[in-house]
């Protein structure tokens, strides 16, 4: 009994603690990538492009895709699915040709989530710095598990993987 009462004290306890972690999360990278701003931009405004460069297009043999709106720019629509994937979709919501792209991102499997991916380019005598940041609420859910796993670091990862796949494919001859 005295086991099941100290067990039910220390759940309440870490849910407690889980409750003050941060209400929102944000998560950036950068990288200096010697190609002009305009080719970057165009493998980001365009997510067609993706497959060239995000780290998460490879992970799920069986992803299936789907395109809507225009083909690059303001009101691109990507979904997808896969069992290692989840299922989710973006859209382009604002765009600064050759410097800016903002997208809304909205996970539906695993775990629901809505946030912002925002991608900064400044080009400067050859070379353009790429920054690519998410935000968003962090959910109660998302406090739970942040207290065993960074999503700087779980995130920030795959960020570095991403902005080296596009360093490589934007330096392409």
């Amino acid at each position: 009994m005295y086991i099941a009462i100290a067990i039910v004290v220390l759940l309440a306890a870490f849910l407690a603690y889980a409750a003050t972690r941060p209400d929102s999360f944000r998560v950036e990278r950068t990288i200096n990538i010697q190609a002009p701003s305009d080719k970057i931009y165009r493998l980001i405004e365009d997510f067609h492009g993706w497959r060239s460069w995000s780290p998460w297009e490879n992970i799920d043999p069986g992803l299936q895709r789907t395109y809507n709106g225009p083909t690059s720019g303001r009101g691109a629509i990507y979904e997808w699915e896969g069992k290692k994937a989840g299922k989710g979709r973006m859209e382009i919501m604002n765009v600064s040709p050759d410097w800016h792209v903002l997208i809304k991102l909205d996970f539906i499997k695993p775990f629901e989530g809505h946030n912002t991916a925002e991608f900064t380019l400044e080009p400067s005598s050859g070379v353009t710095k790429v920054t690519w940041a998410m935000y968003g609420p962090n959910t109660f859910m998302g406090k739970v598990m942040s207290s065993f796993v960074s999503m700087d670091k779980f995130l920030g990862k795959e960020f570095d993987k991403g902005l080296a796949n596009l360093k490589s494919a934007a330096e392409k001859p």
